[in-house]
């Protein structure tokens, strides 16, 4: 924030010296200046917007749906909504997906992902040999081809060129490929999705991720998707010791089969992480689940408690705005919501508002099966629309 030194009235000008007003002036410019710095996040993003406007990048590199809105910032492509769930559904390690608009962007993130390529250089490397009798999906694509297509083209790798190191998922452009098998612009980066995902799967030795394990994921991203769902874990109050005298909590929200992690806040009983996660929301709208864990280096993480979270509500109102434009209908949604809340849930204050034009809802959240344990929570449907 700018300081703005008060400019000196008629009176006091008069002894004041000409080196004095000169030094006036220079911290009268200096602070306009500063008025009109842009911050590091808004200029990234104009960065990326520019990008996005590159010829090929203005479709999605999947099915050809124009003005896409989301990039795998691991694969270099921008894609649309319907896409990005599939592609969410992969796992980070395959497919990090972030919002052009609405995920908060550094430079270093931004020429990462220009360094790749953009859309037209990632399919001549990923779509180089696509057999004549297969069809790649249409913007008008059901989910199922676009799942089907996706997996082929990313994970299993079908029609990449033979020839090319299949463990180097980048493009030409980025020859210059380490031991790894990653250009050295984003081996770290890369790195570090990879170790990420490793770590979870540690998870699932837990009560709770063997429960998730069951799953089938051969039908992951096989469904359609309404919107996004954005959490922002805010904090957590009275958290249980799972360690001698505290704990290491982090916090793991599930939506059908897409689940997200928050980083681990070291040797906290009140923790604050204020990190905003994403996940799509499928048709059938199931509730948010909530777990808190406590990182365990050298045994399984513990846990810390659980709590689910009706989203229902929330998604109507979203598609009442999208539909209506107008704030009678959602409005008038609200107080039948309010009316028809259920008695038995562990929300408090989840009222749900809408603030300039999006559906939110701040949540106390009490965990359950658990000593003791409150999250705040803060969550907002994005549509697709949007």
């Amino acid at each position: 924030m700018s300081v703005r030194k008060q400019r000196p009235d008629a009176d006091h000008l008069s002894g004041a010296s000409l080196s004095d007003l000169l030094n006036l002036d220079d911290e009268e410019n200096y602070s306009d200046e500063l008025d009109d710095e842009e911050t590091p996040s808004a200029g990234a993003k104009r960065k990326l917007a520019n990008f996005l406007s590159v010829s090929g990048n203005d479709l999605c590199a999947d099915c050809g749906s124009p003005d896409p809105k989301w990039v795998s910032a691991n694969l270099g492509v921008f894609v649309c909504i319907k896409c990005s769930g599939v592609h969410r559904s992969l796992g980070v390690h395959i497919s990090k997906i972030l919002s052009v608009n609405l995920d908060e962007w550094t430079e270093e993130d931004v020429d990462n992902v220009i360094q790749l390529g953009g859309n037209t250089a990632i399919n001549l490397k990923y779509e180089d040999s696509i057999p004549n009798n297969f069809r790649k999906p249409l913007p008008d694509a059901s989910i199922d081809e676009r799942t089907d297509f996706i997996k082929r083209k990313y994970v299993m790798q079908q029609f990449s060129n033979p020839d090319e190191h299949l463990s180097c998922p980048f493009t030409p452009a980025a020859i210059n490929c380490s031991s790894t098998g990653v250009n050295p612009v984003v081996e770290k980066k890369y790195l570090n999705s990879m170790r990420l995902h490793n770590f979870g799967q540690a998870f699932l030795n837990t009560r709770k991720r063997k429960d998730a394990e069951k799953k089938s994921n051969s039908m992951a991203g096989m469904v359609e998707f309404v919107g996004m769902i954005k959490v922002n874990v805010v904090s957590g109050t009275n958290l249980v010791i799972r360690d001698v005298r505290s704990s290491d909590p982090y916090v793991m929200i599930s939506l059908g089969t897409q689940s997200m992690k928050t980083r681990v806040i070291r040797s906290s009983l009140n923790p604050v992480w204020n990190e905003k996660l994403m996940l799509s929301i499928p048709h059938d709208v199931p509730p948010l689940k909530v777990n808190v864990f406590d990182k365990d280096k050298f045994s399984t993480d513990d846990f810390m408690g659980e709590a689910e979270i009706d989203i229902r509500p929330l998604v109507s109102v979203a598609k009442a705005l999208e539909n209506n434009g107008n704030a009678n209908g959602p409005s008038k949604q609200l107080e039948n919501m309010d009316e028809g809340k259920d008695k038995n849930t562990h929300v408090n204050n989840g009222t749900i508002t809408v603030t300039d034009g999006k559906a939110k809802q701040d949540i106390a959240l009490k965990l359950q099966n658990v000593e003791s344990g409150e999250l705040q929570i803060e969550i907002e449907c994005v549509a697709l629309t949007q």
